[in-house]
């Protein structure tokens, strides 16, 4: 390569004929390589017979080119930032001039280091990164992404490796499940190079609120044994609801929480079902965990037994006359009461049993018994029953009020021949007529006729036996009516001569009565004697 192939060698070597004092030149002034790379190096005086032309190095050179006043080097696996020294010796004299290099890495590994389980929301969270390479590091910057929104930008720190860089954010709710990452830049642009860049895998956020305030826990105050009941815990300000880990328990027993799906505040609602044969008092616990953060809270319940009461009769069908048992049981700590007993029959009872003997009549068919049963558990007052009916089988019975003896209708008119008697079994009841036999319609609504009047015999039977009622069927038509006037007139008619009789005798009695009285006063005044004067 010739000496002056750079400009202001050139100049220097016009002037090496006349120059005063030899000077050593080197080219380039300045260079940047990658690391590991090559560079080709010029040295040249203006000595014109020069002892020595050399260029002083660590790296690995190689002359390649020479000349008069000039020499050429190419250096080779170039590792980290040196200077380099073009040296002459002219006549005795030393001169020299040197160069420095610059060598620059691209960021090989970029990372975030790890992000907690859970971070809390609010609460300040310090990201650090690391990248290891990137050279210089003048020209090395390290931002905080955010998916690929820029948080932050910090140059790398330290000399050694790998460079550091950290960042402090607060974390809100919506960055829940976001993903965050470190990016290297080294910026070479400005010595006439490109922007390089690298990236580190992203890491997820899990931010998390969990509240001061203890869950509310909703459940009765009282379990029965044997039935299941439903708990529910809730706790407002819970985020993410989805994530909350919810423990339930009653005593040693593990419930199954189930929560409720889209629910704000957090709800979760188990099934419990109480097995202890005892009454006795239970802890029932809630606990909410998320994050590194817990929260709990505890109820008491009482536990305890109340079978329904037993209410036994010794006969639920019996034939009439014959004596029943009754008898009414409950739970040795419950109050029994025993309800449906005929007044004045005597009943021998206790706290928790009641019974008494029945000697059953018809009245006693379809009669209820009811046994009731009172407990009181941890201050509630609670109830069951249980109903048994008493079926008497006793004959037909019928009478005036259900079947009257006497029916007068209207003829045309529609009317129900309403004839019922009874009886358990229930009986059967037909009515025929004396003489054919015909059959009135029992029990149905339909428009009278003439036909059915006279005299019926209404038959009850079932299986317990049989009972009649002689039934008269009246039924007035036209013919009835005129015999009903004529009956009216002549009554009035009568009536009314003898009250004409009795008006015309009374009267000729009363003037007969005063005739006599007339008659008798004048013949007071005939026998009267004189008076003497």
């Amino acid at each position: 390569m010739a000496p002056c192939g750079a400009a202001f060698l050139a100049l220097l070597c016009a002037l090496l004929p006349g120059s005063g004092g030899a000077q050593t030149f080197v080219d380039p002034l300045e260079a940047i390589l990658p690391q590991g790379g090559s560079l080709q190096v010029n040295c040249s005086t203006t000595c014109d017979k020069p002892d020595t032309l050399g260029l002083e190095t660590v790296w690995n050179k190689k002359e390649v080119g020479y000349g008069t006043h000039w020499k050429a080097y190419e250096l080779s696996n170039v590792l980290e930032d040196s200077s380099l020294i073009c040296f002459t010796n002219c006549h005795a004299m030393q001169s020299e001039a040197s160069t420095n290099l610059t060598v620059y890495r691209l960021p090989e590994r970029v990372e975030l280091l790890p992000l907690p389980a859970w971070q809390p929301v609010g609460d300040n969270l310090t990201l650090r990164c690391e990248v290891t390479g990137g050279a210089p590091r003048a020209h090395l910057s390290v931002l905080l992404l955010r998916g690929e929104q820029e948080l932050g930008r910090q140059p790398a720190l330290g000399l050694g490796e790998p460079a550091r860089a950290s960042f402090t954010v607060r974390p809100r709710r919506e960055d829940h499940g976001a993903n965050f990452s470190c990016r290297a830049q080294l910026d070479l642009r400005s010595r006439g190079l490109a922007l390089f860049q690298n990236s580190s895998t992203s890491r997820q956020l899990r931010t998390f609120a969990l509240p001061g305030t203890r869950p509310i826990l909703t459940a009765p105050r009282i379990l029965e044994v044997g039935r299941e009941s439903t708990v529910t815990c809730t706790l407002e300000g819970v985020f993410p609801v989805w994530e909350a880990q919810v423990y339930m328990a009653l005593g040693d027993q593990i419930l199954n929480p189930v929560t409720v799906p889209d629910a704000a505040p957090l709800s979760v609602t188990a099934s419990v079902m109480a097995d202890s044969d005892e009454q006795e008092t239970q802890p029932l616990t809630c606990s909410v965990f998320l994050g590194n953060q817990s929260q709990q809270t505890r109820e008491t319940v009482t536990i305890y037994s109340f079978p329904e009461p037993n209410l036994t009769l010794s006969q639920v069908e019996v034939s009439e006359g014959t004596e029943v048992n009754v008898a009414c049981e409950a739970h040795a700590a419950a109050v029994v009461t025993l309800s449906g007993v005929p007044a004045l029959t005597p009943t021998q009872s206790s706290d928790h049993r009641a019974h008494f003997r029945l000697n059953a009549s018809a009245e006693d068919n379809g009669r209820s018994f009811i046994c009731f049963a009172a407990l009181e558990v941890a201050g509630v007052a609670l109830h069951k029953n249980q109903t048994q009916e008493l079926r008497v089988l006793y004959g037909p019975r019928i009478d005036e009020r259900d079947c009257p003896s006497n029916w007068t209708w209207q003829e045309g008119s529609e009317q129900t021949l309403k004839c019922q008697a009874w009886g358990n079994p229930r009986p059967q009841v037909t009515c025929r007529r004396k003489g054919d036999n015909f059959l009135l319609p029992v029990g149905d609504l339909r428009p009278v006729t003439r036909d059915y009047a006279g005299s019926y015999l209404c038959r009850a039977v079932s299986s317990r036996g049989e009972v009649t009622q002689h039934v008269v069927v009246t039924v007035l038509y036209q013919k009835y009516h005129l015999v009903i006037i004529l009956t009216v007139l002549t009554a009035v008619i009568v009536g009314t001569s003898l009250t004409t009789a009795y008006l015309y005798n009374r009267q000729r009695k009363i003037r007969k009565y005063r005739l006599q009285k007339a008659q008798e006063a004048a013949s007071m005044k005939l026998n009267t004697p004189a008076t003497p004067p």
